[in-house]
């Protein structure tokens, strides 16, 4: 096995790495598998990366969503009238369901919500299975670094809110883009030196840096490791300052994600995971449901 790698999965599920402009076919039936046993015979099989369809990189068994660890973003929370503060350590699992890889699109449901939101975050994907152990013996359980968008409907989260728990807010169809692939730890020398940047149509609107997290990456894992890691789970880290949702009233119009818009989520060192935003009709070919009332709405 190469020491530094940037994994792949492409066109119908097939695993493979990078080299230079070239996907070289790994022997494995899914990444998951590729790190149970921690790697795998090449196949011989080489395919231009020009003519590869990447898909998400990994589906998770279990996909370790936590928040907070960024403190700004709990910061610009307080702009708006949110009913809880976004504290640190919070974890909740996401819907691997939901996963789309690079260049797939995130559905719209307009039946649902009207305030689509971004969230730029860096994710973490295990290497092996783990419970109860430290951050400094944390590293040897990091397999590799991805890009995470957290896709999330803020009216509907407004409403999970009241009780201080949400999930679905984020869990929709499609609301997942991961990818574009997963960098090994050897490639990245510190997870905590990476320029972040998400982009709508070309604007910038979320810039941060890694080095801002309250809490570092060995902490993360081991704090969450009591609830039992899988070889292939995904942690992600939280997200930074700028997303549409905490911006004022009259900026979240123009913000927030619509049909035709295209997102760009950027990692130094890890690449560039770009997704189309389409309407319901677009992604499913068929009108959308009728709208379902607000969610939390008790009226």
């Amino acid at each position: 096995m190469r020491a530094a790698m940037r994994l792949v999965t492409y066109d119908d599920g097939r695993v493979g790495y990078l080299d230079g402009d070239v996907v070289v076919g790994l022997d494995v039936p899914t990444m998951r598998e590729w790190f149970e046993p921690g790697g795998a015979d090449e196949t011989g099989e080489r395919t231009p990366l020009a003519e590869a369809r990447l898909r998400a990189p990994i589906v998770p068994k279990k996909f370790f969503h936590t928040a907070g660890n960024f403190r700004e973003h709990e910061e610009e929370s307080k702009n708006v009238n949110w009913t809880h503060r976004i504290a640190p350590w919070i974890n909740f699992f996401q819907n691997v369901d939901a996963i789309v890889g690079p260049d797939e699109p995130i559905v719209y449901p307009e039946h649902l919500t009207e305030e689509l939101d971004y969230e730029l975050e860096l994710a973490v994907v295990l290497k092996k299975a783990g419970k109860w152990f430290s951050p400094e013996e944390a590293a040897d359980y990091i397999g590799g670094y991805v890009i995470f968008n957290d896709i999330t409907a803020r009216d509907i989260q407004r409403g999970e809110m009241r009780s201080g728990v949400f999930s679905f807010c984020k869990a929709i169809d499609t609301f997942c883009p991961l990818g574009p692939w997963i960098v090994t730890p050897d490639e990245i020398p510190d997870p905590h030196d990476l320029a972040m940047e998400l982009r709508v149509n070309g604007e910038a609107r979320q810039e941060s840096h890694s080095s801002r997290m309250s809490a570092t990456i060995p902490e993360i894992l081991s704090n969450f490791s009591a609830l039992g890691y899988s070889a292939g789970d995904v942690l992600s880290t939280g997200t930074v300052a700028g997303v549409a949702g905490f911006k004022s009233e009259e900026e979240r119009k123009r913000l927030y994600l619509k049909p035709g818009d295209v997102v760009e989520a950027e990692i130094e060192r890890i690449g560039v995971l770009r997704n189309p935003v389409v309407s319901w009709e677009e992604g499913h070919g068929e009108p959308a449901p009728p709208r379902i009332r607000p969610w939390g709405d008790e009226s």
